[in-house]
């Protein structure tokens, strides 16, 4: 399953549950995590996990994909007689703005509901994922998507052609609700979040440089003040060559937008070499949502 970008990322003010409604548009690129699941005693639910920031991914019920399991077992089957483990190899980043864990959760409900042999309808899979969090619906999907309410919401995108990133992953973590919270101190009052026309043409038109100019996150800013060196990130990136650049969801995984594969070598390289980042990744995108791979 894939990790995601916001092209655009548009925050209205808190409703009265406490989320933020968005106008967003996601894009799945081609860094993945793996998800293996294997029977395991009824009413047993285990996780272990491997590769990028094993260390930090709690265990526990904290864990997405440990809770989807549970939630699947629980609405859809003979919950007493089910139990899994779960086996998580990372490659996306944790907290890093690239919903790696709920890539994790979209791709422990396939994997579980398989394993199972349960006949749920994957609309039933998909109400479950939005009962999980605002970014599972998507990484089900996968592609290029808009997305509303607190981002659960999906529906494909009109979009045309294929795009190259180069991803520089931050030092450091940051936590989505400390963004958010910081958002709400530098923006008392925003607008109602509505995704750029601009954009929407810009992803119909298929030209990179295009895209490039109508890029936004309104989460940036705040994510910019909780760690102040992603501006020099950004900033070396654009020096680099890059078409556009912007913090990914809440941070602080940097995206950069390139011409081609070429230009995603060299500015990959090139970045390596400031030093400004723990790591670097080439991808490229749309790509599909969770799959099971045999």
């Amino acid at each position: 399953m894939p990790a995601k970008i916001n092209l655009t990322l548009k925050v209205g003010p808190p409703r009265s549950d406490g989320y933020h409604p968005l106008a967003t548009v996601y894009h799945a690129v081609s860094l993945y995590d793996e998800v293996h699941a294997t029977w395991a005693e009824p009413d047993d639910f285990v996780v272990s996990v491997s590769g990028e920031g094993a260390d930090s991914v709690p265990l526990d019920d904290r864990n997405l994909a440990i809770r989807a399991a549970k939630l699947l077992a629980r609405t859809q089957g003979p919950h007493d007689s089910l139990g899994v483990s779960l086996s998580i190899t990372k490659a996306i980043p944790v907290a890093g703005g690239l919903a790696g864990g709920s890539a994790n959760a979209a791709a422990a409900l396939l994997a579980c509901a398989l394993l199972w042999d349960l006949d749920v309808s994957s609309e039933a899979l998909r109400s479950l994922a939005a009962d999980l969090g605002s970014d599972v619906p998507f990484a089900m999907l996968g592609g290029t998507a808009l997305g509303s309410g607190r981002g659960e919401e999906v529906v494909p995108a009109l979009a045309r052609g294929s795009y190259h990133w180069v991803l520089a992953f931050g030092h450091q973590g940051l936590s989505t609700p400390a963004v958010y919270r910081r958002f709400d101190e530098l923006n008392p009052t925003p607008p109602h979040p509505e995704v750029p026309a601009e954009l929407m043409n810009a992803l119909r038109s298929g030209d990179p440089a295009e895209l490039g100019r109508t890029l936004v996150n309104d989460l940036e800013p705040a994510a910019l003040q909780l760690q102040p060196r992603l501006r020099q990130t950004l900033e070396a990136g654009l020096d680099l060559g890059a078409l556009a650049g912007l913090v990914s969801g809440s941070g602080p995984t940097c995206a950069f937008l390139v011409a081609g594969e070429s230009e995603a070598v060299e500015l990959s390289v090139a970045l390596s070499a400031e030093g400004l980042c723990r790591a670097v990744r080439r991808v490229w995108g749309p790509v599909v949502g969770a799959r099971v791979v045999a």
